[in-house]
């Protein structure tokens, strides 16, 4: 698949290790964008943080297993996790078949909204997955 092809919704804000972070009010869920998913192909395993740990920008909060590679998940704002996907438990491939929907990893309250301002939107994610 291009990366023309895959899908950058314009409501979500993007990071360079290729998370991306869906607001609702004070939260924020998380997982991978398309992208990444797309290169890590089909997904075997997600290690996720409990509920209540906390984590600054940039902080690594979990790991994802394809069948290509090992990749660390890195947190893309601040905050305490409130809530895990356990779904990815028994079925991982939800981060292929949907990231943004039914593959998120997990929902945090967001410690400081202005972490949001440092992010790219949709079309900045774009050019630099082409670069």
């Amino acid at each position: 698949m291009s990366t023309q092809a895959l899908s950058h919704p314009d409501d979500l804000k993007y990071v360079k290790s290729h998370e991306y972070v869906k607001v609702d009010g004070d939260v924020a869920s998380i997982g991978i964008t398309a992208f990444a998913a797309d290169q890590l192909g089909d997904v075997t395993f997600v290690e996720m943080p409990k509920v209540g740990e906390k984590f600054k920008v940039g902080q690594k909060f979990g790991v994802i297993e394809s069948v290509k590679s090992v990749s660390d998940l890195y947190m893309p704002v601040a905050g305490e996790v409130i809530e895990i996907n356990d779904k990815l438990n028994g079925e991982p491939e939800l981060v292929n078949l949907d990231c943004y929907t039914s593959g998120w990893m997990v929902k945090v309250k967001l410690e400081d909204k202005s972490n949001l301002d440092a992010l790219m939107n949709a079309a900045d994610y774009k050019k630099f997955i082409v670069e």
